[in-house]
């Protein structure tokens, strides 16, 4: 009886670490590689922060929306009157393009680490192209036009793909007049910017380019 219990015992710790081990691996492999970025089509992104230019700091404020989380358009508004600093340009207005090539290409290939706010700081590094007018004063006759390039990376809070996130945008401006006569007279002719932000994304559905896209549980219901 001793020897049947011990056996039966043995057996049911053996068939315990089956279960326990095969638990772990189907935790493992059900791991969602892109972390909820194509449960959607469209990212939807407004957040705010800080700029710190050349003499002084900005508040900020953004909107972003994003394709398939690899490329979208921005909006940015920088206020130093709103941050009680000197700096100058003292207002900025800046819009443009974005464009994120890591994620389809390392999810496509296989590529992510299975960590998901590694793997999702990776593949939210992006190119910024655009075009701002900023400003010394409150006059809508002052603002200056001019280009702007940047890089731009951002780090989830939890590893998924809607929630809070920090945001790191940096880059340089060059005015209409810079670009003209390739002089630089001050910080309103070219500045680097450097743009810290806390922002909330949210991936929603919208089948902005194929409208047939949808599944059959959709297709039923309008």
């Amino acid at each position: 009886m001793l020897s049947d219990s011990r056996h039966s015992t043995a057996a049911l710790a053996v068939a315990a670490s089956g279960v326990l081990v095969c638990g772990v691996a189907t935790g493992q492999d059900s791991t969602e590689p892109t972390y909820g970025r194509i449960s959607g089509d469209v990212s939807l992104v407004a957040g705010a922060g800080g700029t710190i230019g050349p003499r002084g700091a900005r508040a900020e404020g953004e909107l972003r929306v994003r394709y398939l989380d690899a490329a979208g358009v921005f909006a940015t508004y920088e206020d130093a009157v709103l941050a009680s600093a000197s700096s100058q340009p003292g207002r900025v207005i800046s819009g443009g393009i974005e464009l994120r090539p890591f994620f389809l290409y390392r999810w496509l290939r296989g590529l992510e680490t299975q960590r998901g706010q590694l793997d999702l700081a990776i593949d939210s590094v992006g190119l910024e192209l655009g075009a701002f007018l900023s400003t010394r004063s409150t006059a809508a006759a002052d603002f200056r036009p001019g280009f702007q390039l940047g890089l731009g990376i951002e780090v989830p809070l939890e590893p998924r793909a809607t929630g809070v996130w920090v945001g790191l945008h940096g880059g340089v401006r060059w005015d209409d007049q810079a670009l003209a006569i390739a002089t630089v007279g001050g910080p309103m002719d070219r500045a680097a910017y450097l743009t810290m932000t806390l922002a909330w994304h949210n991936v929603v559905t919208t089948h902005i380019v194929d409208l047939s896209d949808r599944g059959p549980s959709e297709q039923r219901s309008q």
